[in-house]
């Protein structure tokens, strides 16, 4: 089970673009092979950084709205918000420390 809640379009404003602290938004797919392989991952960072960081998974197949408008051509893609603007975007599955340092860079 998930940590990570899943994010609608609808809901993003809300939850990310008026959010004035540091949010880590995983954009994926049920078919992306690397998106089920970093799930795992998310999900332990999603409880490293409890109350400290929100984090959210967005379906690019049913949200492809959102995935448009932050450029996604590749998934996984992970972009990290600090007060409602991207502050960092990492590609691909990386190791977890990879996501924690840019985690911690926005909380300072």
């Amino acid at each position: 089970m998930s940590n990570a809640i899943s994010l609608k379009t609808a809901d993003f404003a809300d939850k990310v673009a008026n959010n004035s602290g540091v949010v880590l938004v995983d954009f994926w797919a049920s078919w992306c092979g690397p998106c089920m392989m970093l799930a795992p991952v998310i999900d332990e960072l999603s409880a490293d950084f409890a109350g400290r960081v929100d984090v959210y998974k967005v379906n690019v197949d049913e949200e492809s709205e959102l995935a448009a408008k932050f450029g996604i051509m590749s998934i996984p893609t992970i972009i990290i918000f600090k007060d409602g603007e991207v502050f960092d975007k990492k590609v691909g599955v990386l190791p977890k420390d990879s996501f924690a340092a840019a985690l911690e860079d926005a909380l300072k």
